[in-house]
């Protein structure tokens, strides 16, 4: 059985009926398999065999903090990107030493906290950030380490807005700039150089461009070390996708065994920042139909989530499969899925061919990663709670927002 499989026609998480899910926390929820989310982890781990590695979880996908306790708890460390994502990952029990800290925009605030928790590694993207870096070291008293994030202008092909390498982003280093930062960063008496970062996009199902960038990047490692600067570290990112229609996946295996293969005999401990790969596939959106409207244009379900629940089919143009919850009999139509938002670009799903009826739940599929996440209160709408399922039992770890809670920082003019 996968994680979430029907049982007797009804759609089950783990061994939980969502519709009885549905009763307990109401619509829209976010609903999450920790068989899934430890599965997916133990597959990176099994991956890389006896090599010596850290498997950085990128915050990012999914900040909840049941979900960071998780893989505190199964041993990973954490990609962060904000001082937020900081605090939550030391609030949910991680280890701060476990930390690298990615990003372009670097607050002075944000660097100087997380001087002070001991975080394991600066990913530093920029000259502006070295020196603001080894200046609060020096304040401080502190030694900053660090590793500069290189793009090496690999082509990852996908979505424009989730490629990350290329020498036009805004992310990391040009691979030319990278040699004379690190001198430079050799000179600077309050930074420690501990590796090298790279992460060239999202949703990379092709293992040839990982690997592509990885040859590039281990290149460089070796020119460092011949200069004196021998790396203990080389994180060479995340960005595997998830299976979310019918695309031709790679395991996770098959996916890092090209870059495995070229670390072959090197000494430097591994890092990788999954985020998609290991959330993704282990959460669902369960949402209620409200209303169908029907004409000879188009067959509208209007359901109770909408794209502030989960964005990316409005952004990327994401698919995400949409199942019912209980399977019907009678005739399908195609459906546009749309939710209750005044914007045309709100919808879920297009062309879905289902047959539906007023009042149906539906599950919207692999929205386990940049669902709750990228969520917000367009149209003054509360955020969804958030479900865990651990076989038979589940856990609300997050309480359905309340609408009063949208304003209670707000005040009106005297």
């Amino acid at each position: 059985m996968t994680a979430f499989d029907y049982r007797q026609e009804q759609l089950c998480a783990e061994h939980v009926p969502l519709s009885q899910i549905a009763e307990q926390y109401g619509t829209p929820c976010f609903v999450y398999s920790r068989a899934a989310l430890t599965a997916a982890y133990q597959a990176y781990r099994a991956a890389l065999g006896e090599r010596k590695a850290l498997i950085c979880y990128a915050v990012k996908a999914n900040s909840s903090l049941a979900i960071l306790n998780l893989f505190a708890r199964l041993g990973a460390g954490f990609d962060i990107v904000s001082g937020g994502e900081l605090a939550r990952v030391i609030a949910a029990g991680g280890d701060p030493a476990k930390v690298l800290f990615s990003g372009v925009g670097k607050t002075r605030a944000e660097l100087r906290t997380a001087l002070q928790v001991g975080i394991h590694c600066f990913n530093v993207e920029s000259a502006s950030e070295l020196a603001s870096l080894n200046q609060i070291a020096g304040e401080l008293g502190v030694t900053a380490p660090i590793s500069i994030r290189v793009n090496p202008d690999v082509d990852p092909k996908t979505h424009p807005y989730i490629a990350t390498g290329l020498k036009s982003s805004k992310f990391g280093v040009p691979f030319e700039q990278a040699l004379p930062l690190y001198r430079q960063a050799q000179a600077l008496p309050h930074l420690a150089i501990r590796g090298i970062d790279c992460h060239i996009g999202s949703e990379l199902l092709d293992p040839a461009p990982a690997a592509q960038a990885a040859q590039k990047i281990l290149g460089l490692a070796d020119t460092l070390a011949a200069e004196g600067m021998p790396l203990a570290h080389l994180d060479l990112g995340g960005g595997m996708g998830i299976r979310s229609r019918d695309e031709a996946m790679p395991s996770i295996a098959e996916y890092l065994a090209p870059t495995l293969a070229l670390l072959e005999g090197r000494k430097e401990t591994l890092m990788l920042e999954p985020g998609r790969s290991l959330v993704g596939n282990a959460g669902l959106l369960l949402t209620r139909i409200e209303v169908l409207k029907h004409s000879a244009e188009k067959n509208f379900a209007v359901v109770d989530a909408a794209m502030n629940d989960l964005l990316r089919p409005a952004l990327y143009s994401a698919w995400h499969d949409i199942l019912p919850v209980r399977r019907n009999t009678g005739a399908e139509r195609i459906y546009e899925i749309v939710g209750p938002i005044c914007e045309s670009g709100d919808f879920l799903g297009h062309d879905r061919s289902l047959s539906l009826r007023e009042g149906d739940l539906l599950a919207v599929m692999s929205a386990g990663a940049y669902g709750m996440a990228m969520s917000s209160n367009y149209n003054s709408r509360p955020r969804a709670a958030e479900v865990m399922v651990d076989q038979g039992t589940t856990h609300l770890v997050r309480q359905r927002e309340e609408v009063a809670q949208l304003f209670a920082l707000e005040t009106i003019l005297p």
